[in-house]
């Protein structure tokens, strides 16, 4: 790799900034972390102190820090100004590296992709439940044949009790949803991406709200206040792709189910499945007997990263910060990241409007 050094910035310094871009970035000799923004000073002035490099800067508007001399920024802020933030960073002559999902809407999504397009500039999307150890192992498997042709898969982002209670989690106006857009996205990503199935023809979609108006609810993150829950609490998708290949979405904050599971699929091929509700296992039939295994993930390392043992979010900013370096493309490509929001949105329009969607 080359030893230059890039010059990132992080705007917005909350949750999802400090739980995963500052300190994975912070693990790469390749990185200087020189500019950091926030609506709350103090928030970035936090930042700047634990994570930045000598001199660093603190800036509560963007477009201030965008004057700045840099390579990349991460945009980490509400999904509201996802497009917004990129758009400009983008042609500020800046790479950028949003957090997921894409984009509140479609048509924001499709702003940044134009603007990428536009600038020559990199984008790539937060999704990186991709650099899982799972993940990658099974997405060889996938490229190699093993499970043929994928026709089935299910994408699965199921919580029991376990709705967000801090930040804008449950404002609809910020968000643009519940936990379709916020976990629900993890999972279709995955799955989309494991069946390399990029086509969707058509969406069916059914949106509750039936848990968030209780008071004093049991909740792993303590009580939420109803008044604010104003985003769905269960999101369920049928998609159906062009080739025929069918994908059910299931994603829930707070669901009456015993049996959970975030950003986890279900793929079932011509000549085998697999599946991640518990570690990674792999069925088929062999010599005309069925036969399960169940991979030891613990055992070598994954391939793409030379068997390093690093956290997915550690694994996702190298990854990043190679492409930048090494002027090639992400692992998460801005037009697949596209097909997640459009299916996500159709996901809403149907349960709006009680009918299918279809596209072009």
């Amino acid at each position: 790799m080359s030893k230059k050094t890039l010059k990132v910035a992080i705007v917005g310094c909350g949750g999802i900034a400090n739980g995963k871009h500052l300190p994975s970035l912070a693990k790469l000799s390749e990185v200087q972390l020189v500019a950091f923004c926030d609506i709350v000073e103090e928030r970035a002035q936090k930042a700047a102190a634990e994570y930045g490099a000598e001199g660093a800067k603190v800036f509560t508007d963007y477009r201030e820090l965008l004057k700045e001399e840099l390579d990349a920024v991460h945009v980490c802020t509400p999904n509201d100004s996802h497009a917004e933030i990129t758009v400009a960073a983008l042609e500020s002559g800046k790479h950028v590296m949003c957090e997921k999902p894409m984009a509140k809407t479609a048509e924001q999504a499709r702003q940044m992709l134009d603007a990428a397009k536009r600038t020559g500039k990199k984008l790539s999307i937060a999704y990186q439940n991709r650099f899982r150890s799972d993940s990658l192992y099974l997405k060889q498997l996938c490229e190699d044949g093993e499970l043929g042709d994928i026709y089935f898969g299910k994408a699965l982002a199921i919580r029991r009790r376990a709705v967000p209670t801090w930040g804008v989690f449950l404002d609809e106006e910020k968000q643009g949803g519940g936990p379709l857009i916020d976990i629900g996205t993890h999972a279709l990503d995955l799955t989309l991406w494991l069946m390399d199935n990029y086509e969707p023809k058509s969406v069916t979609g059914s949106v509750f709200h039936k848990l968030g108006s209780r008071e004093n609810a049991a909740n792993a993150f303590g009580p939420w206040n109803p008044e604010e829950f104003k985003v769905e609490d269960s999101a369920f998708g049928f998609i159906t792709m062009k080739n025929g290949a069918t994908i059910m979405l299931e994603s829930s904050w707070a669901l009456n189910v015993v049996e959970t599971g975030e950003a986890k699929t279900l793929l079932c091929g011509t000549e085998g499945g697999a599946d991640m509700k518990d570690g990674l296992r792999i069925n088929g039939e062999k010599l005309s007997r069925l036969y399960e295994t169940k991979i030891d993930l613990g055992a070598g390392g994954v391939a793409f990263f030379d068997g390093e043992e690093e956290s997915d979010s550690v694994r996702e900013a190298r990854n990043w910060v190679e492409a930048i370096l090494e002027d090639k493309e992400p692992l998460v490509k801005p037009e697949q990241a596209l097909v997640v929001t459009e299916i996500l949105e159709a996901i809403y329009t149907s349960a709006r409007t009680g009918k299918t969607v279809y596209f072009d």
